[in-house]
């Protein structure tokens, strides 16, 4: 497994953990801080435990063999590809603009998996 992919996984946790913890803790005022005027708590809580589990999985698994890797980037790239395209969808449905950095972080982060994915195949 290349190095930086295990590096990788160690920043996906800490930036799941980051938004996760606000997320399940205090939903409504974290993310009215972030300018969403309607917050339903039991969704949000729901992707708060999304986060906790690919996050905290991204660090058990960091050490993990190959076959362990492929399977949580299999995970991570249907996650964030789909919330990707939601985000996109909520934007045109007029989410808050700060919608538009989540989409580049959930992005961002399909373009990495993807990427060590197809390496691994390659490989």
């Amino acid at each position: 497994m290349p190095q930086s992919l295990r590096r990788w996984f160690v920043v996906h946790f800490f930036a799941d953990l980051l938004f996760a913890a606000p997320l399940f803790v205090a939903p409504g005022p974290f993310l009215a801080a972030l300018g969403w005027k309607c917050v339903d708590p039991v969704a949000t809580r729901l992707v708060a435990a999304a986060l906790f589990g690919i996050g905290i999985q991204s660090w058990l698994g960091r050490n993990e063999a190959a076959l362990t890797f492929k399977a949580m980037l299999n995970l991570k790239i249907i996650w964030s590809s789909t919330a990707t395209l939601g985000l996109a969808v909520s934007l045109f449905q007029g989410a808050p603009p700060l919608t538009w950095g989540f989409l580049a972080i959930f992005g961002g982060f399909c373009g990495v998996w993807s990427y060590y994915r197809i390496r691994l195949n390659a490989a």
